[in-house]
């Protein structure tokens, strides 16, 4: 055997085992349940209550309703007092369980202090971050943002660490004392490249991956697990209630399948097509994507979804 015959059969060993473990890691996604089973009393197991920040509507409501479904009280936290107890009403009517109500605007300092005492007494086991704003659905270069100072405002809303930072100093402590909890920090799958367009908001969500991973480096031998959740399309308010499909999951579809990835690492997609998506979002070379005609095709798919949406 020559050389030359060696290292092509090294070179087709080494791509197939390449091959193989890729496919093992995609299997991962597939059966989620196969590679990272729960108990039925996995949740509970963790603690009475789950917190959930932005609980009123969309993806925070849906995380709402599924731990309470899961047997766990709920405290759901807005900053609308009446969508709040409405949406409490539903959880308790439906599942039975205690939820509290607590009036929250995260856009505005000096909260956690109110937020914390309301919390001391309750055994935290889940903790759902998921207050979130997207300034403007439609893509736009920085300085054509209708509200700059708004986009801004996001930014420094994340960037100042006001929501994860205190509401993880808050739980941690009980947790760490328990030596188990969960924290979902939702982040979103647009930060996975620097994403023009939308340039502040993926910027913003790269935050909260890399606080959510840091910590679960430094907890993770607490038996606490820290896990960032980055979805790409959910219907909600915020993309517009955009027409569902087999990437656009309800709230609701989303959060069940998210669930199940709760204990496969500290970055999830939450779901077998938002996976594939960000895979192949990242396959793109980046003088394509960031090409004027992709960019400007993104500007105009999005107007005309909404277009559509307004006249159905």
């Amino acid at each position: 055997m020559d050389l030359i015959e060696l290292f092509s059969i090294s070179l087709g060993a080494a791509v197939a085992v390449y091959c193989g473990m890729k496919l093992l890691l995609f299997t991962r996604i597939l059966f989620p349940n196969l590679w990272f089973p729960l108990s039925e009393t996995f949740f509970t197991s963790m603690g009475e209550w789950a917190v959930v920040t932005g609980g009123s509507e969309g993806i925070g409501r849906a995380y709402a309703f599924a731990l309470a479904k899961q047997g766990l009280n709920v405290v759901i936290m807005s900053r609308t007092k009446a969508k709040l107890d409405q949406v409490a009403k539903e959880i308790g009517d439906a599942t039975g369980q205690r939820v509290k109500v607590i009036i929250a605007d995260f856009t505005k300092e000096n909260i956690f202090s109110e937020i914390e005492d309301q919390l001391k007494d309750l055994n935290i086991g889940v903790l759902v971050n998921n207050v979130g704003i997207l300034p403007s659905i439609i893509p736009c270069k920085f300085l054509e943002a209708a509200q700059l100072d708004q986009v801004s405002g996001t930014l420094q809303l994340i960037l100042k660490f006001q929501r994860y930072k205190y509401m993880c100093k808050i739980v941690l402590p009980g947790m760490e004392n328990r030596r188990k909890g969960l924290i979902v920090n939702i982040s979103s799958g647009i930060a996975a490249i620097p994403f023009p367009l939308y340039n502040l908001y993926s910027a913003s969500k790269v935050f909260v991956e890399r606080f959510s991973q840091g910590l679960q480096a430094e907890y993770k031998d607490k038996g606490i697990i820290i896990q960032a959740v980055t979805p790409f399309g959910v219907s909600t308010r915020m993309t517009a209630y955009q027409k569902t499909n087999i990437v656009t999951l309800t709230p609701e579809d989303f959060v069940n399948r998210a669930l199940q990835y709760v204990r496969a690492g500290d970055k999830t997609n939450g779901s077998i097509s938002h996976a594939v998506l960000g895979w192949f979002l990242q396959s793109i070379p980046f003088k394509i994507f960031y090409s004027d005609f992709m960019l400007q095709s993104l500007q105009d798919y999005v107007k005309a979804r909404l277009h559509m949406r307004k006249h159905i």
